[in-house]
């Protein structure tokens, strides 16, 4: 059986620590994902929000993915309080939110939503990143 590497992910100091202050005061998804969630922050490369490039999906980063059918969708990453997924904005603690962040354009995002079938779309585009417009607070 082959073993599938981690892919390897980078995050803003800001994204970081309030990924893990969401972390911290529990209850904000189950067990398993925030454990997911947990390993992932732990191995990401941590960078300063302006030297992040702007080809990585960071927290509100409007992407364009394309499904293995050719299915394009477009989503922006949020936190739980904004997310509203008829209007494109995912939570990061969603499988596919925590799938596409920290990931680049051209790499692949991996998930499996609650149906148990897993899914994976490519990164096409990074429509807006809020560093790369030079808002390194939001």
């Amino acid at each position: 059986m082959e073993t599938a590497l981690p892919v390897e992910r980078t995050l803003t100091q800001t994204d970081h620590a309030r990924l893990m202050r969401l972390l911290a005061r529990g209850g904000q998804a189950p067990l398993p994902a925030a454990e997911a969630m947990r390993d992932m922050l732990d191995t990401s490369d941590v960078v300063p929000s302006p030297a992040v490039p702007s080809t990585v999906i960071t927290m509100y980063t409007q992407v364009l993915l394309e499904e293995q059918d050719g299915t394009q969708h477009q989503l922006t990453l949020c936190y739980p309080p904004d997310a509203n997924p008829s209007r494109g904005q995912v939570s990061v603690l969603s499988p596919i939110g925590a799938a596409v962040l920290g990931l680049r354009v051209g790499e692949t995002a991996r998930w499996q939503p609650p149906t148990g079938d897993e899914r994976s779309a490519r990164i096409l585009s990074i429509l807006f990143q809020p560093e790369a417009a030079g808002d390194y607070l939001r």
